[in-house]
């Protein structure tokens, strides 16, 4: 999508702080971070929302969870945890509609959600 957010950082016509960047999936910090590790694992191809997802999506799916439990152990935050949030449409709070992984971590997280 042209006008997509995430589809022009993973471009690169937007400068962000990438941690991490293979063929499927771009991790980037969060510009305005909820927690002292907060990185943003996006797919490389647009997909609007976890609405929008096919069958034929479930590999990549789990590879931003992998992708996820890589980045956990290199910001060194996997043995103390780490919270993964993907939210999906308005309601859920999803304000960028490029589906992505919220990762944060290095401070115990708070309950309850919503």
């Amino acid at each position: 999508m042209s006008d997509c957010i995430f589809c022009k950082i993973i471009k690169g016509d937007i400068p962000s702080a990438n941690v991490y960047r293979d063929e499927q999936v771009t991790a980037i910090r969060d510009i305005n971070p909820a927690a002292p590790t907060h990185i943003l694992i996006l797919p490389n191809r647009h997909i609007d929302s976890v609405n929008a997802l096919s069958n034929d999506d479930e590999q990549l799916i789990g590879h931003l969870f992998t992708t996820a439990k890589q980045l956990a152990a290199q910001a060194g935050v996997a043995d103390g945890g780490y919270r993964l949030i993907m939210n999906t449409g308005a309601d859920g709070g999803q304000t960028v509609f490029h589906i992505h992984l919220h990762f944060l971590g290095g401070a115990p997280m708070k309950h309850p959600m919503g």
